[in-house]
């Protein structure tokens, strides 16, 4: 076996964890994890860590920007803004027109490109006083989520015809399509939700390259050597690697998250000592 990344692409219906249940069925590995959920209605791209070493850098990949095409429709909206929810149709208020293209442009330029506050769905895994939101919302129970700043990147109009709304959209982490879909549709006063979502990419990596689930194999996972090549890292000799394998310092002054290879492969995550000297230790063993 090899330790690294997988790209899947997950069909709309299952859970990020059901994929996962896949394909350590397939590759037989009981160790494998991923970067960051899709939720059962959305589809695309899945990013998986498999392999015990694989899964210790997970955390270095937790703020990846991502890119989707988004589905909206406007002229309804929905409890969970999605077409999960229990959807209700607007009612045109007289002397209302569907807004033409310039204008929705116009209003994603002003409103939702770069550093905008959102509040994600009450729907959602946002933890809200140390429970998750949705669990909360499922039970009747009012559920307050502060707004929080998010990053857009880019939005563009791939396709519209009222009511049906095509975009790209490229953002940070964190960032919630669903509650773009329904802050869009209320600026435009008449509602939307999140029809449909494909995430096309995680980082640099790109849906053009996973497989379905069942389709996994040991040749398609990125090996763990390419995937920490864009990390700082400090080369080791054989006395530097025994030492750090064995949670001694060594003389080498690194920044945190300094990756640690020898003899060609990662072996570790380093951080600086705070001793005062210029040595650094393994905050993980790969």
């Amino acid at each position: 076996m090899r330790h690294g990344f997988l790209l899947i692409d997950k069909p709309c219906g299952p859970t990020s964890h059901d994929a996962v249940a896949q394909v350590r069925g397939v590759l037989h590995e009981p160790k494998v994890g991923h970067l960051g959920t899709l939720d059962p209605a959305a589809e695309g791209l899945l990013v998986l860590a498999v392999g015990a070493k694989a899964l210790k850098v997970v955390e270095l990949f937790s703020d990846l920007s991502k890119e989707y095409e988004a589905r909206i429709h406007l002229g309804s909206t929905s409890t969970t803004y999605d077409r999960e929810g229990v959807i209700e149709r607007w009612s045109p208020v007289p002397g209302w027109h569907a807004p033409d293209e310039i204008t929705i442009r116009s209003l994603i330029t002003s409103r939702f490109l770069g550093t905008i506050q959102q509040v994600p769905p009450a729907h959602s895994a946002v933890k809200v006083g140390g429970e998750r939101a949705y669990r909360k919302a499922r039970q009747g129970r009012g559920v307050n989520i502060p707004p929080r700043d998010v990053e857009i990147t880019a939005c563009k109009i791939l396709h519209y015809e009222y009511p049906h709304l095509n975009l790209n959209v490229a953002c940070g982490s964190g960032t919630y399509i669903r509650s773009l879909a329904h802050d869009l549709g209320a600026m435009l006063q008449c509602g939307g939700y999140l029809e449909g979502l494909k995430r096309m990419k995680v980082g640099e990596w790109s849906l053009d390259d996973a497989v379905k689930p069942k389709l996994a194999t040991w040749t398609k996972v990125i090996p763990l050597k390419e995937v920490l090549t864009e990390f700082a890292r400090c080369e080791l000799n054989d006395e530097e690697a025994e030492d750090i394998c064995h949670g001694r310092p060594i003389g080498k002054e690194v920044a945190p998250d300094t990756i640690a290879w020898h003899a060609g492969l990662p072996i570790a995550i380093l951080m600086p000592c705070r001793d005062g000297t210029r040595s650094s230790r393994a905050r993980k063993v790969l």
